[in-house]
């Protein structure tokens, strides 16, 4: 079954029904929303998009609505669909009563397309419009996300996915499904979204999370299934400070089969119990639902520590898989499969050593970055062609998942050797109170590139840089100012 968000009971059963609301670029949709035609240029199609920030009702639950700030008038914002080479053209407005920007996270496109104010473009202001026009050159799950106010902004729905995919990536499984995991808060007196600096500083510091979680945009929705026919599940962590920790209730043994993550397909699949998302990361999995005609499969969150205080983190139920009340399916599936990935070669690679901290200063808490405050935090200075080792040392008591915008890089274990099975990342997880590595190398996309904490409070409060790539570069960078507060 190859269609978009899935928002209510799917079939399942490996028919194709019909495409649901939401998704964009893989079949005509009305001038209105989407326009697909062939170009007769070097890439293969080009794709438009209309997609407008505004307030919209939606209904997150059965009865239940909340005003929340939406793409195109729905949570999540569209599913749009390519084909790698493809060219997007999106022509965005803004309705939305503050400023904003559309970031499409993980993707190496031109930095004047990467929606960060001061850096690639000006902000869209309420009534103004933005064209972007970009080759999408890699295959995989992205997503697309505010730059101005982001937590604010991202928390209160501005979020979508964008699914490139490879016609050819030989993984032959015709069910799949795409998953936005996202999570928001609502005042359970008035039903109003709840105020953007709930719990203070405090709250900073943690990462505020929702009290409602969500999958594509609603709660606790169910998909049917076949037993026995496997899924291909394509998820993002969309969530401003949630992790997801996905657990089958049902299912014994290793169930997911995890074949990719954020720069598309891995080295070789892996076989896995759980499978934890933190915000900003994707997941390409293969799932195989098994039970009992007519039985149910409870797929869950369990509570993830990721620092101090994730004790309180309840149990998040998400949704539910209904197997049809027929005899399982015997199908074969195919775990040989393999992504030629090579090593970046560390030889000459400039180090680079980032240490975050947590302070308290003049009745305020702060993230820090090497003990410098937000506001006199210096870009990262590199060069089309260079080689970066980065080392973070996090010295705080939580976890920050680090995204690095416009640029893949690749993990490295304590031994300065690539993890395996080897894999391209833009966001990766931090644990609290230890160290991580990862090694990058720049192409010629010069330009002002964004590096953050993507539970998005506490890039707010301070962890948030710029990698300046440049031929020629400053003696001396400057410090950041991007307009991210309340």
């Amino acid at each position: 079954m190859r269609h978009g968000y899935l928002q209510v009971a799917g079939t399942g059963t490996g028919g194709r029904p019909p495409r649901p609301r939401g998704s964009v670029g893989a079949a005509p949709l009305s001038p209105l929303i989407c326009l697909f035609f062939f170009a007769s240029t070097a890439f293969a199609n080009t794709v438009e998009v209309k997609l407008e920030a505004k307030i919209a009702k939606v209904e997150y639950a059965p009865g239940q609505e909340v005003e929340a700030w939406t793409y195109n008038g729905d949570l999540p914002g569209p599913l749009i669909r390519v084909k790698v080479g493809d060219r997007l053209v999106v022509h965005f407005t803004n309705n939305l009563p503050k400023p904003t920007t559309v970031h499409w996270h993980g993707l190496r496109i031109p930095i004047q397309m990467d929606g960060v104010p001061g850096h690639s473009q000006p902000e869209v202001q309420p009534g103004g419009s933005f064209t972007y026009d970009f080759v999408v050159p890699d295959a995989g799950l992205f997503w697309y996300h505010p730059h101005v106010m982001s937590a604010t902004q991202v928390g209160y729905g501005l979020y979508g996915a964008l699914l490139v995919e490879d016609p050819n990536d030989g993984i032959g499984v015709e069910d799949e499904h795409v998953f936005v995991l996202s999570d928001i808060g609502i005042n359970d007196d008035n039903g109003q979204l709840e105020s953007p600096d709930a719990g203070g500083q405090l709250g900073m510091a943690f990462g505020r999370e929702g009290n409602h979680v969500l999958v594509n945009g609603r709660e606790r929705t169910t998909i049917k299934a076949r037993a026995g026919v496997p899924q291909r599940w394509r998820i993002v962590n969309a969530a401003k400070s949630k992790y997801f920790q996905l657990d089958l209730v049902e299912m014994t043994g290793d169930p997911f089969i995890v074949i990719g993550g954020d720069g598309g397909l891995q080295e070789y699949p892996v076989k896995q119990q759980t499978v934890v998302i933190a915000p900003g990361e994707r997941v390409d999995a293969i799932v195989t639902p098994n039970g009992a005609p007519g039985s149910e499969i409870h797929v869950r969150s369990l509570p993830f520590n990721r620092g101090y205080g994730s004790d309180y983190i309840p149990i998040a139920e998400l949704f539910t898989i209904a197997l049809a009340d027929s005899p399982p399916a015997v199908a074969s599936l195919d775990l040989s499969l393999s992504r030629s990935i090579k090593p970046i070669d560390p030889a000459g690679a400039t180090p680079v050593h980032m240490g975050f901290t947590l302070v308290q200063a003049d009745r305020t808490i702060e993230y820090r970055i090497n003990d410098v405050p937000a506001a006199r935090v210096k870009s990262i200075l590199a060069t089309p062609g260079e080689t970066q080792i980065w080392t973070i040392t996090n010295q705080t008591k939580w976890s920050h998942p680090i995204h690095l915008h416009g640029f893949f890089f690749q993990v490295l274990d304590k031994n300065g050797e690539p993890v395996r099975p080897l894999a391209w990342k833009d966001t990766v997880d931090v644990p609290f109170e230890q160290t991580l590595s990862f090694v990058v190398k720049y192409d010629d996309r010069q330009g002002s590139w964004m590096f953050h904490c993507h539970v998005l409070d506490h890039a707010e409060g301070g962890l948030m840089t710029t990698v300046e790539l440049r031929a020629t570069p400053a003696p001396e960078s400057k410090p950041v100012h991007v307009k991210h507060t309340h």
